[in-house]
């Protein structure tokens, strides 16, 4: 069996429906570049689908390795409490995949740069 990469796109949910269309951006934007890889996205609360639910349906498609990257700026309580508690059910519920959990996005060089890169174009075009 050829191994199949997934990937889990994990942010935590709200209850204004507008608040994930950057998220859905995201996992829009994976899925153009990484055409025919799985690519779920999932939230800790408010929204679904849960991560049980988009972790099952990633293993359903028939995923060997899924990948989950938090969509958090940093990495507080739900991050290093309740994410691993979380991956830790999918890992026992499918134990043929391999679940391996990133850093938070927001922690990341790359995206602090764009961040303090977008403040300070934000203040060069503020009048």
């Amino acid at each position: 069996m050829n191994a199949q990469p997934g990937l889990l796109l994990f942010a935590h949910g709200a209850r204004d429906p507008n608040w994930a269309v950057p998220f859905e951006d995201v996992a829009r934007r994976v899925r153009v570049q990484r055409p025919g890889m799985p690519v779920a996205l999932a939230f800790l609360e408010f929204m679904a689908p849960d991560i049980v639910t988009a972790g099952n349906t990633l293993a359903a498609a028939g995923c060997t390795s899924v990948t989950v990257v938090p969509l958090f700026l940093g990495a507080g309580g739900h991050v290093r409490k309740d994410l691993p508690v979380l991956l830790d059910g999918l890992r026992a519920a499918h134990p043929a995949v391999s679940w391996t959990l990133t850093p938070a996005v927001g922690e990341l060089a790359p995206v602090i740069s764009a961040m303090a890169n977008t403040a300070i174009d934000l203040l060069d075009t503020t009048p």
